[in-house]
């Protein structure tokens, strides 16, 4: 595992549209920017190796210093994101990311019991990045349904993976949409069923 750069990002909603938050809302964005170990080979059809060599520990690097910044038991929502340059295949984002090797140090670190929300994509450096979340134990809890932009000038270069995982201390300051759950309760009772 080659890691060129860590990044940080944090940012502190204090007011959104205008109106200021009852309680400001935080999110943390940590992203590893390390070599892509299949660029340069051609296609490679056994991705299982190198991803049980480097998704462990890029997934420890990032939540040990995630949790550092906020402390798991404020966390409530999470998510993750990778973007492979332009050499790569989004495959290549993909297994780093989507492997319990991975997404289980952040989730079990902060006791989560959803999926992490997810990113996956090809970039230039530069691009502004996404990193969506959701609430890490209701699911259908859309208040928590967040997204966090950040973007680094220099990566992900074309032969790089940039790995990343966020999290924030709310959800949007100032949410007024109902939960999936009442949703579907509403539907029910309209149509019987959902469709």
């Amino acid at each position: 595992m080659e890691i060129r750069k860590i990044c940080t990002f944090i940012e502190e909603v204090l007011v959104e549209g205008g109106k200021a938050a009852g309680k400001p809302v935080t999110a943390i964005v940590v992203a590893a920017v390390l070599k892509n170990p299949w660029a340069g080979r051609g296609f490679v059809e056994n991705l299982r190796p190198d991803i049980l060599a480097i998704a462990p520990k890029v997934g420890a690097e990032l939540t040990q210093r995630l949790i550092a910044l906020m402390p798991p038991a404020e966390i409530e929502s999470y998510g993750k994101a990778a973007a492979v340059g332009i050499n790569g295949e989004i495959e290549h984002a993909s297994a780093l990311i989507h492997t319990l090797r991975f997404g289980n140090l952040f989730r079990d670190a902060v006791g989560g019991t959803t999926y992490l929300e997810f990113c996956n994509t090809r970039n230039a450096p530069g691009a502004l990045l996404s990193l969506p979340m959701m609430h890490k134990s209701e699911n259908g809890r859309r208040s928590h349904f967040l997204t966090a932009n950040f973007q680094i000038a220099d990566a992900p270069g074309a032969d790089e993976v940039l790995v990343a995982i966020g999290a924030a201390n709310g959800g949007r300051v100032h949410a007024r949409i109902a939960d999936r759950f009442q949703d579907i309760a509403e539907m029910e009772a309209e149509n019987g069923s959902l469709r």
